[in-house]
């Protein structure tokens, strides 16, 4: 979350990552050498401005097998703050009478492999203040959502995500983790809406480097996984549900001996619990990388050991291909296989065909895949999967026929481009998912899409919804914003971004029944938002949150807009709240809440707001008694609008609040615990925390201020705030009910306006750090200066160390500390003021030898991948002269092995030489000693 600044930080001036002589004098070698292609206009780049990397802000970022054989959340860069606690919510059941397209079964599922949040590979930073993120708006049609191309490892310096590497796909010569964990934020959102959240496991020839699936699979003296071990700790401590296994190496394919390991590893994690969906792609009688397109004897053994009749995963991904003949012979395998193995696996439950979003997006020969899919009756066969609908942002610039540097997914004018190809893509072309019937010409075109082929996930997937008990809010906040609203009044004016503050969204976007002229109907983020020739409207902003739900047009006949599939149980003193903004003149129009109850689905029952034909001075709140139907199920319900006597021509309406819940239910209490982290005075930044109530029926938020100005909220016990909007005051803590509630507020002081000013620290020679400071004269007693290292990735243990300066000295010098690069946090305390820190790296002088488990084999040599924090090349010399490697991408031979792009042949190679040794250069140019691996 954003806020306008009065401190003005110099986010860079104290870089976790110090410019590199060596990164620059590696992008003149590739720009001279390679031959880049280029790169379509979906890639990845840095926000830039305001919005920029904070020098402390989290970043999800990638691990490679011996990074999570190594895992702990102490030794993990940001892992407190890249934790997801909303727990996975339960769906109501299914009840077709409500769904738009009622023939739909609900046994049809729906796995989403896209992008999650990011911007870039190496800064996929949660709750940033970037209002053009994609946000995904229909949970409703997914059941799954996992990520699959992965991040740049940790430590990876953002420079050398330099503008060839933006350019060219091709080029970005760094490390990508084998394992992509989600963004947090993403599975909060997931989570509240009932969908699992996977994260990716992705072996590939050419974005992995050296890594391969040996690296993963290893097993201890006892025969475990221990690989397998920490992902299980990983997923349980992050918050996530499961991982989606795609292993497409080549060169050399999987070996057939190791793939009764490969499946016992899988095997391992499905039986923790975790979901584990698996990517046909392993022909198991060969080891190839074959996409077999249906169940058959050379993959069933990643679903089904038929030995020990143990379940290996969950359910497949089908290639693209999958079509009619593949489904008959995935049908007839399965039930030769149950019959004689007494399994019970299906199509639904355990297979998901596969449709290539990003590639093959509006194009007719999408439709054509889908229609492959399903029965001469229009019913999908399987379950189905996608891959990269998350294009209808991140492919709008290649859309556009834009390229390098264009970039406007990323620019606010063209996000209301990125909302309607997203609606045309789930609720199909016609904008609407009770109608999803292709168009006989493309109406479609001012956003770079096509709606004569595409019916939208809509038509073959039912809608599910968490909605049901007896309390339901939303504020139609779809997670991002221009401003952040807190009732009706802006609290801050900064655009934001917090998936982890996302609403449960409208269930049907948007089906309405008229038979009259339809409403124009879109999210309304505020005069600043542009809207295109979509929604040619004036816009007012929210009531809470960053969005509003506004509606717009001619309204000459009555309209129902379905809004959400319920479960809902009303009893005597159940209500419904609705806040509302009626910005021009009064009229005789009539807005009602329609109610459909489950024993009478096919009846509207109308509840009218009492006046809503009056234009209203601001935000309006009507509560409606609902006692009357008590003891009925509210299976959904949405607004309905009507002219009155005559025709009403320019019908605006904003709808700021919903709120079903009853007059038992009280605010939580006020949070416990609350305690300032750290706050970084010279780039603005804070961390907070908390104690976390971990009964989500009582409290299901934290929001976070600073003095009256909203900086953010999640469920967790601690908060990064990447801008600290004023110099003193006080940090308030509120917890959030279910039915949006807030409790008291716990409070922090802080004041920054008396407390040390002007950190810097400086490392020097010999293990030296000097930290500077200046305090207001009027500040008597000694200082206290702490330093500690964090993540402990070099070290054995972290450093921790203390000093006590006299009054009027402004300077501590901590000695023999090491020079390996280690990262650290310096605090300065004086006389109770409020203390503050700065964050940096130690000085980096040393490169460690390579010290892995390297072995001959005649003259063969294994050369494991070096597990050091920050190797960047290494050298092998065979009798004093450089050895050469192929990289991946084919774009040639290189005089190293380069960390992420050497090909997997750096692992293994012939050499007969008499002596070979090999050095290390890690990101800061330091060699280390050679290591003799053959000869004197």
């Amino acid at each position: 979350m954003s806020t306008r600044k009065r401190i003005k930080p110099s986010r860079r001036s104290q870089s976790r990552f110090p410019r590199r002589a060596a990164a620059a004098a590696l992008a003149f070698a590739l720009i001279a050498s390679a031959l880049p292609l280029q790169a379509s206009a979906g890639d990845t780049w840095p926000f830039r401005g305001d919005s920029a990397h904070g020098q402390n802000q989290p970043s999800v970022h990638g691990y490679t097998a011996g990074h999570i054989l190594d895992w702990t959340p102490e030794r993990d860069p940001d892992a407190e703050l890249l934790r997801s606690r909303v727990p996975l919510q339960p769906r109501i059941a299914p009840f077709a009478a409500t769904q738009a397209n009622p023939s739909l079964s609900p046994d049809v599922h729906m796995m989403n492999v896209a992008g999650d949040y990011g911007n870039a590979f190496i800064e996929n930073a949660p709750y940033t203040n970037k209002f053009a993120q994609y946000h995904f708006n229909f949970w409703q049609y997914t059941d799954y959502y996992s990520y699959w191309h992965g991040t740049a490892t940790a430590y990876t310096p953002p420079e050398y995500y330099d503008e060839l590497a933006q350019k060219d796909w091709q080029q970005k010569w760094f490390e990508f983790g084998m394992l992509n964990i989600p963004n947090p934020t993403y599975t909060d959102a997931a989570h509240k809406n009932g969908v699992m959240s996977l994260a990716g496991i992705f072996f590939s020839n050419n974005d992995r480097g050296q890594q391969t699936y040996k690296q993963m699979i290893v097993k201890d003296e006892n025969g475990n996984f221990p690989v397998a071990e920490k992902l299980i700790e990983m997923a349980k401590y992050f918050g996530y549900d499961g991982y989606f296994v795609n292993q497409e190496e080549i060169g050399p394919n999987v070996a057939v001996a190791d793939i009764p390991d490969y499946q016992e590893f899988v095997k391992t994690l499905k039986q923790s619990g975790l979901y584990i969906q698996w990517y046909d792609s392993l022909d198991t009688d060969t080891g190839s990388n074959t996409f077999a397109r249906t169940f058959r004897d050379n993959n069933i053994m990643f679903l089904h050991d038929k030995e020990d009749g143990q379940q290996v995963s969950d359910s497949f991904f089908f290639d693209y291909g999958m079509g009619k003949n593949q489904i008959d012979a995935a049908e007839k395998f399965l039930a030769d296989w149950n019959a004689e193995y007494g399994t019970d696996f299906n199509l639904f439950d355990h297979g998901y065909a596969g449709l290539e979003a990003g590639r093959d997006r509006f194009k007719n020969v999408q439709g054509s895949a889908l229609q492959a899919k399903l029965s001469e009756s229009g019913q999908p066969r399987t379950s189905l999967a996608t891959l990269g609908a998350d294009f209808v942002h991140a492919g709008l610039d290649e859309d556009m026929g834009q390229g390098w540097p264009s970039s406007r997914r990323s620019e606010n004018g063209y996000q209301w481009m990125t909302d309607i190809r997203e609606r045309l893509w789930w609720s199909g072309p016609n904008l609407d998912p009770s109608d999803t019937a292709v168009s006989a010409q493309n109406t479609a075109s001012d956003v770079y899409a096509d709606n004569r082929y595409w019916p939208g996930i809509a038509s073959v997937i039912a809608e599910r919804s968490v909605v049901g008990g007896d309390t339901f809010r939303t504020n139609f906040n779809t997670g991002h914003g221009l401003d952040y609203y807190v009732n009706g009044k802006v609290s801050n004016g900064e655009e934001w971004s917090n998936m982890s503050l996302q609403d449960i969204l409208p269930s049907w976007q948007w089906w309405q029944e008229t038979d009259g002229s339809r409403l124009d109907v879109a999210f309304d983020y505020g005069r600043q938002y542009e809207t295109g020739g979509r929604f040619d409207h004036p816009l007012i902003g929210a009531y809470e949150g960053g969005s509003s739900l506004a509606l717009r047009g001619k309204l000459d006949a009555e309209t129902f807009l379905r809004l959400y599939k319920t479960d809902l149980s009303l009893g005597a003193d159940s209500t419904l709240e609705v806040t509302y903004n009626k910005n021009v003149k009064s009229d005789d129009s009539l807005m009602s809440v329609g109610l459909i109850f489950a024993d009478a689905p096919e009846e509207v029952v109308k509840v009218e707001v009492p006046g809503s034909g009056k234009k209203t001075q601001g935000w309006k709140t009507a509560e409606l008694d609902l006692g009357a139907y008590a003891g009925r199920e509210v299976a959904a319900f949405g607004l309905a609008f009507a002219p009155g006597a005559k025709p009403v021509q320019d019908y605006r309406m904003n709808v700021g609040e919903l709120r079903i819940s009853n007059d038992a239910q009280a605010a939580p209490a006020a949070p416990t615990g609350l305690s300032i982290d750290s706050v970084y005075p010279e780039s603005g930044e804070m961390v907070v925390n908390w104690n976390l109530d971990e009964n989500y029926d009582d409290v299901q938020m934290y929001n976070v201020y600073v003095n009256d100005t909203f900086v953010g909220g999640k469920y967790d016990e601690t908060f990064y705030i990447k801008n600290i909007p004023a110099q003193s005051g006080v940090v308030k803590v509120k917890a959030v009910g279910p039915d949006g509630k807030e409790s008291a507020a716990a409070e922090a002081p802080f004041n920054l306006n008396k407390a040390p000013a002007q950190l810097k620290a400086v490392s020097g020679a010999n293990g030296e750090l000097t930290v500077s400071w200046t305090v207001p004269r009027s500040v008597k007693g000694d200082t206290t200066v702490g330093i500690r290292t964090v993540n402990r990735t070099t070290t054995g243990q972290p450093i921790e160390k203390t000093l006590t300066i006299p009054h009027g000295e402004t300077k501590a010098v901590f000695k023999d500390l090491p020079e390996n690069g280690d990262e650290y946090i310096a605090t300065v305390s004086k006389n109770g003021l409020t203390p503050v820190s700065i964050a940096g790296t130690l000085a980096d002088k040393v490169a460690e030898p390579y010290a892995e488990d390297w072995s001959w084999n005649g003259d063969t040599l294994s050369l494991p991948m070096p597990n050091t924090r920050d190797w960047r090349y290494l050298y092998v010399y065979e009798d004093g002269k450089l050895r050469s490697f192929p990289t991946t991408y084919n774009v040639g031979d290189r005089d190293r092995i380069i960390r992420g792009r050497t090909t997997k042949a750096s692992l293994s190679f012939v050499s007969t030489a008499s002596k070979v040794e090999v050095v290390l250069e890690d990101y800061s140019g330091n060699k280390s000693e050679p290591v003799v691996l053959r000869g004197e």
